[in-house]
C-alpha cells in the first residue's frame, strides 16, 4: 500500500495548486499547462467521487479517502512521462490530508505520511476571492472561508514552499506566470525553494541579487578623484548681503511653490550610546572603579560624559527616577551613582535609549519643557519650508517606531501651529524591504542565520531614494533628524532659504532655456550662452568634441545636460567631522563631474588619490535642496539618474561571523549622481549632528 503512495524522482520543477474548494485550482493549472506548454493532472478525488455518487448515490466517507490518495498519486507519476519542464498539479495529498483531520477528525497514518514526504518545488495557495461555485459534490461557502485558514496552517505545519494566488483569473495567470518564470532562476542561481519564498517576500529581485553577488565576486567599482572642490573651484562662496539676497528671493517666490522638508529617521540610537553599553558590559560593580576602568579602557568618551552628566537634558528625569527606586539615593558614592544612571539610561527594562530612534529621545533642555529632535524639526520647517502657510514634514523611518513618533507629534504639533499659524502637514514612509541586500560570507556564498534562513540587510540611505521619489513636492530640503540646533534658528533658516533661493534662480534659468529649446527658438550664441551658464554656474563642461557636432546635435546634448533634477548642497569647512567631502570626479568617459564621495569609495591603495582625499578643505553635512522637477511640471524618475555603479561593500561581524554586505549608493553619493550639483559654502554652525550622546554638550546643544 506505501508503496503506491510513493512519488517518482524527477527533475521537472512541480506546482502544487493548493487550498479549499472553489478557488480557482483547476482553472490556473489548465492555464499555466498552456502557458508553459506542458500537462497538468486534474482532481482524482472529483471524478471518483462523481462515479460513486452516480452509481451508488453516497457520497464521500473516511474509506474513501486512501484509494483518492493512491489515484491522485498515479496520475502524477504517470504525468511525469510527458511533463516538459513543468509540471502543475490540481491538488495533491496534502489537500486529503487537512480534508481528513477536518471531516473525520483523524488521518490514516499511511496517508498522513505520505501527504508530509511528497515534494513539490512550489505551492500556489489559491485565495478565497473568486465567486464561489455551487455544485453537488461541493461543500458550502462558508466551509470553503472556514477551511482557507486550516489549508495556510498546515502548509506552515508541515513546512512547505508556498505563495498566496489572489486576485481575477487574469490577473492570478500573469502573477503566477511571473513566480514561475523566478522559480527557475532561483534554482538557477543554487537557492532552494524555501529560499525563493523568502526572497518573494522580501521582495527583493533576483537580478539584483544576481548582480550583488557578482558585485561581491568581482569587487567594487572605485571612483577616480580628479581634485578636491574648494572655493571657487567647484565651491560657491557668499557674502552674508548676497546670502540675505537670496532667502529674500525665496520668500518672494515660495507662494507658487510647494514645499517639504524630508528628514532620513530610520534606526535606533544604538552607535550613540555604544560606549556606555560597553561600559555597562565590561565594568565589574563590585571590584572595578570607574576611573579604573577608564584607564584601563582608555574610555576617554565616558570621562566626558561623567565630567558633563548635570548637563544633559535628560539627567534630572533619570536622577528623580533613581530617588524614587533608591530611598538612599542621595548617600551612594559617585562611582554607584553613576553605574546606576548608565543603567536606568540604557537598559531594557529600564529607558532604553540606545534601543529607540534617535528622533524622540531629549534632544534639548528649555525653561519650560525637554525638546526631542521631532519637535525641532517641526519649528525648522514652519520656518523656511513653508509656503501660503502650509508646511509638509516627512520622516523616513522604521515601521516599528512609527507608533512613538506620532506620540511625541499629538503633544506637540499643535502647539507649534498655533504658534507659527501654519498648518504642518505630517507624511511618514518606510524603506522599502525590496531594497534590502544580501549578506554573504568572506567566500562570498550567501549568509544564513541560526535557522537556514537567507540574511538580508537595509540597503542603507541609499534606498530612500525611492521614498525620496514618490513625493510630489517642487522643493525639498533634506536633512539628518540629528542634525539640528538649540536656539538660533533664524540664522539657520536663513541659510536654508538662502540654498533655496540660489536653487530657483538656476531652476528658472534652466527652465527658460529648456522651453526656448522645445519652441526651436534656439540660435548659434544662445548655445554660446547656455555653454557659458552651464559651465559658470552649474559646473558642467561639454564633451571634449562638442564644437565638432551638427547644430542639432549640439541642441540635443545641451538639453539633456539642463533637463535633470538639481540639488544644492551646503557645504562646510572640514574640521575633522564625519561625512561625505565635495570632489571632481572623472568617469570612465573622462569626462568630470561634481560628487560628494565617501571614503569606501575610492581606492585607499593609491597613494594618489589619498593625497587628494587628505586635501578635502570641505565636507557635505547632508544639507540639500533639491527640485524634483522639470520645466514642464512633471515630476523626474529619479531611478533614472543613479549611477549604479557606486555603492559600498562594508565588511561587518555578528556573534563572532565575519561577513559580507553591500549598500546601495548613498543618497546624497551614488544615487543623486547624475543631478545637477551645485555646492555652497555654509557655516559650521548649520551642521550639529549627534553622533554620540557627547555631541549633547557641545554648544550648540545647551541652552544659551
Amino acid at each position: 500500500m506505501e508503496e503506491n503512495l510513493k512519488q517518482q524522482q524527477t527533475n521537472i520543477i512541480k506546482v502544487a495548486l493548493y487550498g479549499p474548494e472553489s478557488s480557482g485550482k483547476t482553472t490556473l493549472a489548465k492555464q499555466l499547462a498552456e502557458h508553459f506548454n506542458t500537462v497538468w493532472i486534474p482532481e482524482f478525488a472529483r471524478d471518483y467521487l462523481r462515479e460513486k455518487l452516480d452509481k451508488t448515490s453516497e457520497v464521500c466517507v473516511a474509506e474513501d479517502l486512501l484509494p483518492i490518495a493512491i489515484g491522485q498519486t498515479k496520475l502524477e507519476n504517470e504525468a511525469l512521462l510527458t511533463a516538459d519542464k513543468f509540471l502543475f498539479c490540481d491538488t495533491n495529498l496534502l489537500v486529503t490530508k487537512v480534508y481528513s483531520e477536518a471531516y473525520y477528525g483523524f488521518c490514516e497514518p499511511i496517508l498522513d505520511k505520505a501527504a508530509k514526504e511528497h515534494d513539490y518545488d512550489l505551492f500556489f495557495l489559491t485565495d478565497i476571492d473568486l465567486p464561489f461555485e455551487k455544485d453537488d459534490l461541493r461543500d458550502s461557502q462558508e466551509n470553503r472561508d472556514k477551511f482557507f485558514v486550516v489549508f495556510e496552517k498546515a502548509l506552515v505545519d508541515n513546512n512547505k514552499a508556498y505563495i498566496k494566488i489572489s486576485g481575477n483569473k487574469k490577473q492570478r495567470l500573469e502573477k503566477a506566470i511571473s513566480i514561475v518564470n523566478d522559480l527557475v532562476k532561483a534554482k538557477e542561481m543554487g537557492f532552494s525553494s524555501h529560499d525563493f519564498v523568502q526572497i518573494y517576500e522580501q521582495g527583493v529581485s533576483l537580478v539584483n541579487i544576481e548582480k550583488q553577488i557578482n558585485i561581491f565576486k568581482n569587487g567594487i567599482h572605485k571612483i577616480t578623484l580628479q581634485s578636491p572642490a574648494t572655493l571657487q573651484n567647484g565651491i560657491w562662496k557668499l557674502s552674508e548681503e548676497v546670502f540675505e539676497k537670496k532667502a529674500l528671493f525665496f520668500d518672494e517666490r515660495k507662494s507658487n511653490l510647494k514645499l517639504e522638508k524630508f528628514v532620513p529617521a530610520s534606526g535606533a540610537a544604538s552607535r550613540m550610546f555604544e560606549f556606555l553599553n560597553e561600559f555597562l558590559n565590561n565594568f565589574d560593580a563590585e571590584t572595578d572603579t570607574i576611573n579604573s576602568y577608564i584607564n584601563k579602557h582608555k574610555s576617554t568618551s565616558l570621562s566626558v560624559f561623567l565630567a558633563g552628566i548635570e548637563k544633559f537634558p535628560f539627567f534630572e528625569s533619570i536622577n528623580k527616577q533613581l530617588n524614587e527606586f533608591f530611598s538612599d539615593f542621595n548617600s551612594w558614592e559617585r562611582d554607584k551613582k553613576n553605574y546606576y544612571f548608565t543603567k536606568l539610561l540604557l537598559e531594557s527594562e529600564y529607558l532604553d535609549f540606545s534601543n529607540k530612534p534617535k528622533g524622540i529621545l531629549p534632544f534639548h533642555k528649555y525653561i519650560s519643557h525637554i525638546a526631542t529632535p521631532i519637535e525641532e524639526h517641526l519649528n525648522e520647517s514652519v520656518y523656511y519650508a513653508t509656503s501660503n502657510n502650509v508646511s509638509n514634514l516627512h520622516f523616513t523611518i522604521s515601521e516599528d517606531h512609527q507608533q512613538q513618533f506620532e506620540e511625541i507629534l499629538l503633544k506637540i504639533k499643535s502647539n507649534v501651529e498655533s504658534q507659527n499659524k501654519t498648518k504642518i502637514n505630517i507624511a511618514f514612509s518606510y524603506q522599502n524591504k525590496g531594497t534590502d541586500t544580501l549578506a554573504v560570507d568572506l567566500e562570498n556564498t550567501p549568509l544564513r542565520d541560526e535557522k537556514g534562513n537567507l540574511v538580508f540587510r537595509p540597503g542603507g540611505h541609499g534606498a530612500l531614494i525611492e521614498n525620496l521619489n514618490k513625493l510630489d513636492s517642487d522643493i525639498i530640503f533634506i536633512k539628518n533628524i540629528d542634525n539640528v540646533i538649540q536656539n538660533h534658528i533664524e540664522v539657520i533658516g536663513r541659510y536654508k532659504k538662502g540654498l533655496g533661493g540660489i536653487l530657483i534662480e538656476l531652476q528658472e534659468q534652466i527652465f527658460s532655456y529648456l522651453k526656448k529649446i522645445d519652441s526651436n527658438l534656439i540660435v548659434e550664441k544662445d548655445i554660446v550662452e547656455i555653454m557659458f551658464f552651464s559651465k559658470s554656474k552649474l559646473n558642467i563642461s561639454t564633451e571634449y568634441d562638442f564644437e565638432n557636432y551638427t547644430f542639432q546635435d549640439k541642441i540635443r546634448c545641451l538639453k539633456e545636460i539642463l533637463n535633470r533634477p538639481i540639488r544644492v548642497c551646503g557645504m562646510v569647512k572640514n574640521e575633522n567631522e564625519p561625512g561625505g567631502g565635495p570632489f571632481w570626479i572623472r568617469d570612465t568617459n573622462t569626462n568630470l563631474s561634481l560628487q560628494i564621495v565617501e571614503a569606501l569609495q575610492i581606492d585607499t591603495q593609491n597613494a594618489s588619490q589619498i593625497d587628494v582625499l587628505d586635501n578635502a578643505t570641505h565636507f557635505n553635512p547632508v544639507d540639500i535642496v533639491c527640485g524634483i522637477k522639470n520645466y514642464k511640471g512633471e515630476k523626474f524618475d529619479l531611478n533614472q539618474f543613479i549611477d549604479h555603479n557606486s555603492g559600498f561593500i562594508v565588511k561587518k561581524n555578528k556573534k563572532g561571523i565575519n561577513y559580507k554586505a553591500y549598500e546601495l549608493p548613498g543618497l546624497w553619493n551614488g544615487a543623486m549622481a547624475k543631478w545637477i550639483t551645485v555646492f555652497i559654502e555654509v557655516p559650521l554652525i548649520t551642521f550639529n549632528p549627534v553622533k554620540t550622546v557627547n555631541d549633547l554638550l557641545k554648544p550648540a546643544h545647551q541652552p544659551q
